[in-house]
């Protein structure tokens, strides 16, 4: 980035940003860094946080049917991308700090610092390492103090001036506030630290604040080892002693082994233990853990991944992540492009004089996010029937080309099956390394003729959907289009090649599964593998170029039947 660049960009970032100190919210965020340090709150912003590092950032701009097209690799907007953070490797560590900040008190500042080198160093920076000083902001770096001057329209940009642009998630009834889930829940967490704190007392107070012992008045407890025998009882320095050492050590024998006291055995029945304790100490645990419940509530992801996942299926957890994904991830994902984009990426386009600068956007992909549950279980049946190639199962099931069988290894696997060919017919529509004879499967889990039938709707459905939507994005471009009408919707990836990660950037299949589970149910189907499976599926079929078959069904849904089994 050239300094003549960085400076057209800090008059459009040191301005915009309301600064810490003005903020009447600054002493709510104050406090929500202080609850990061509470396993709930700090287990919510690192999940938050690692889920973004594995989101990727690149140049895009957004076209008239709502695709977005990438940028080339030589255009400018790209090559800025390319730089942001230092580098992929850099994006991922700036994106997860982003993660946390946005989840704590719902903001953060980046601080560009140009090297004379023509480099820069870029910086995340808390709300509470920011300060006004005078005419300008001042962050604190690495402990060091870092002046970023104030916006001069009528004077030349140092090229050397830090840059400073505020990221924040708005508040709704105040834009210029930010907001986040531990923000909202203040109070609650508040509660929670009473209540830990009283649990933690309750823990400790072996003795203390139990009760009152009464024994018989004249009755003689041991002494101190070494004192006379007619030396006053020392009860209260024994309690005491035991008392300080179960605190100091809770692992020691003093925690868990009685206190042994020599009596006379007619005094036994009068010495009364009166307790002064309520119930409290149970009720305080059982309003810690309502509490813990309403902050996974009000956090912005699924409560069960800060509540544990016990009662949820492999298939559930594939969906509950997507769901993350959707409401945790890509919002707080789009706050920070959208700030990069507006206050940096297109003042530098802009500045360099790149036609149509303002088309061009930071954009964030989180296809790497997007795992498949049981996928390799799900590719081995997908290959059976034709619809991935050898590659593709070699992909998902954790192999490489390396491991692919040679010539000699072919003709060996031939020579002891004679009629492995014959039982591998190819077809004009697959690649020759694919097959089309379905796996068998048990007996108990075939699928009868109503199951397969509703997937094969939904399979069509989806197809059909897709094809519409891929009419509309950069594969099918305007002198193929009339082409492409010729060709029926749910055929028309075998005319256009797509890959399965714009299957994802595109959307094909959004909401084309919505009936999955009510189907799954209906006919004794697992109905998180049913989605799965078809989504899977589809989307291997689509990237394939391969035309859909009725035959393809039985294979594709197996796995959810041998699930329910």
């Amino acid at each position: 980035m050239s300094r003549e660049l960085v400076g057209a960009a800090a008059k459009y970032t040191t301005r915009t940003a309301k600064t810490t100190a003005q903020n009447p919210a600054y002493s709510r965020q104050v406090t929500a860094w202080k609850f990061y340090r509470t396993p709930e709150v700090r287990s919510y912003a690192n999940w938050i946080g690692n889920a973004m590092s594995s989101a990727t950032l690149y140049a895009g701009r957004r076209l008239a049917d709502n695709t977005i097209e990438r940028a080339p690799d030589d255009h400018p907007a790209a090559a800025h991308v390319a730089r942001i953070a230092g580098g992929p490797d850099g994006q991922s560590q700036h994106l997860r700090e982003y993660g946390r900040h946005l989840a704590v008190p719902g903001e953060g500042w980046t601080v560009i610092r140009p090297r004379p080198d023509g480099g820069e160093d870029w910086h995340i920076v808390s709300v509470l390492e920011m300060s006004s000083k005078g005419g300008s902001l001042e962050a604190t770096i690495d402990g060091e103090p870092v002046k970023i001057p104030a916006n001069d329209p009528a004077a030349t940009p140092d090229p050397l001036a830090p840059v400073a642009i505020r990221v924040w998630d708005p508040a709704p009834d105040n834009h210029l506030e930010a907001d986040s889930p531990v923000l909202a829940s203040l109070d609650e967490l508040e509660e929670l630290r009473l209540l830990s704190a009283a649990v933690r007392a309750i823990t400790k107070s072996r003795l203390t604040g139990r009760g009152v012992l009464l024994v018989p008045k004249g009755t003689r407890f041991p002494t101190k080892p070494g004192a006379e025998g007619d030396t006053e009882d020392d009860l209260i320095d024994v309690f005491m002693e035991v008392a300080e050492t179960a605190i100091r050590e809770p692992d020691s024998a003093a925690a868990t082994v009685p206190i042994i006291l020599e009596v006379p055995a007619e005094s036994i029945a009068a010495i009364t233990h009166l307790t002064m304790q309520a119930d409290f100490d149970e009720l305080a645990i059982k309003l810690r853990q309502e509490l813990i419940t309403r902050f996974a509530t009000a956090a912005d992801i699924p409560a069960e991944f800060l509540l544990g996942m016990g009662d949820v299926n492999h298939w559930g957890a594939w969906e509950l992540t997507g769901e993350a994904i959707r409401l945790g991830i890509e919002p707080r994902l789009g706050v920070v492009t959208h700030a990069y984009t507006t206050k940096w990426l297109q003042p530098l386009l802009e500045a360099d004089r790149v036609p149509n600068a303002t088309e061009w956007m930071v954009c964030g992909d989180t296809s790497l996010l997007r795992v498949r549950t049981n996928q390799p279980q799900t590719a081995i049946a997908v290959h059976a029937v034709g619809a991935i190639s050898d590659a593709a199962l070699r992909r998902e099931t954790g192999f490489d080309e390396g491991d692919a069988p040679d010539a000699a290894e072919i003709a060996r696997r031939t020579a002891n099956n004679p009629q492995r060919e014959d039982t591998v017919p190819i077809t004009p529509n697959l690649p020759a390394d694919e097959t089309t004879i379905p796996p068998d499967l048990p007996a108990s889990v075939t699928p009868d003729e109503r199951l397969l039938a509703a997937a094969d709707g939904l399979i069509w459905h989806a197809l059909s959907r897709a094809g519409e939507k891929l009419r509309r994005t950069p594969a099918c471009p305007r002198p193929r289009r009339a082409e492409a009408n010729q060709v029926s919707a749910a055929a028309l990836h075998t005319l256009l090649p797509v890959t399965r990660d714009q299957v994802t950037e595109w959307g094909l299949l959004d909401g084309a599964l919505d009936r999955a589970p009510e189907i799954a149910t209906r006919y004794g189907a697992d109905a998180d593998c049913l989605r799965a499976s078809l989504e899977m599926y589809l989307r291997e079929l689509l990237a394939a170029g391969v035309e859909y078959e009725y035959g393809h069904v039985p294979a594709a849904i197996g796995p959810c039947l041998l699930a329910a089994a």
